[in-house]
């Protein structure tokens, strides 16, 4: 049975487009996976995490594409200020119901730039965040300050289009990395760095495969896929997983930057 290309359907939106971030949040009002996974040890997400950790306490912070908020109130808790910013207006709103008092929220788009005062902040983090800051980060950061970048990575599920034909696109190339290091090099920073950090990521169940390629999309789309396809992805995911799950790549890209 072949299965279906769901960019193919009417109500497609393309993933990370600011139409899709509306959908997303009108869906869900957070910005969370919704498929079930299990990721190895040390990641990308967890090198990140523990990094932006040392980096805050004590400082004036701007999290740089915040999405609802939930990392920007947990690094309130050693952050000295911090103040989250973020395009999509209903996940703005969802962090501000739960606000601290030394977090704040701002709704804007990166690429209008970041509109803050020079120097404002001590450093900035960007969480699977825009690369459309980069260029801006010298008039909002003090001299000296650090950034940090988590991007997702080129090579992020490489193998699901060849385990489920159409159903994922082929992508080639090095888009994403092309595009952090054009942005990185009109920064003007004294210092940058990429680095790449694979590892493995096992989808639950052959549910959890439609989930991630239907995440922030129309439930409409999961359904048309599910009672169509379940059976050819269920057969699949049999044939390839092991007894943790699926074994994909995960690949998240780490930006190092010093303004």
């Amino acid at each position: 049975m072949a299965l279906l290309d769901p960019t193919t359907f009417p109500d497609w939106l393309p993933p990370h487009s600011l139409e899709w971030y509306k959908q997303l949040s009108n869906l869900q009002d957070k910005y969370i996976y919704s498929w079930n996974s299990t990721l190895t040890e040390p990641n990308g997400e967890s090198i990140f995490d523990e990094e932006v950790a040392k980096m805050i306490p004590n400082k004036k912070v701007l999290d740089i594409g915040c999405g609802h908020g939930e990392f920007t109130l947990k690094c309130g808790g050693d952050a000295k200020e911090i103040v989250g910013f973020d395009v999509t207006d209903h996940f703005v709103r969802v962090g501000l119901e739960n606000k601290k008092p030394n977090v704040s929220f701002v709704i804007g788009n990166t690429k209008d730039g970041l509109p803050f005062e020079k120097d404002e902040f001590d450093c900035a983090y960007i969480r699977k965040g825009p690369t459309s800051a980069y260029p801006f980060l010298k008039q909002v950061i003090k001299k000296g300050g650090k950034v940090i970048g988590l991007h997702p990575g080129d090579e992020l599920g490489r193998e699901l289009p060849l385990l489920f034909p159409k159903l994922f696109e082929i992508t080639k190339g090095t888009q994403i990395l092309h595009t952090i290091k054009r942005r990185l090099e009109s920064s003007n920073c004294s210092y940058t760095r990429i680095e790449t950090i694979n590892s493995i990521e096992y989808i639950n169940s052959p549910l959890d495969v439609l989930k991630l390629r239907c995440f922030g999309q129309h439930p409409t789309i999961y359904e048309k896929l599910k009672n169509e396809n379940l059976s050819e992805i269920s057969r699949i995911f049999k044939q390839n997983a092991t007894e943790y799950g699926l074994p994909i790549t995960f690949s998240r890209y780490i930006v190092r930057v010093i303004v």
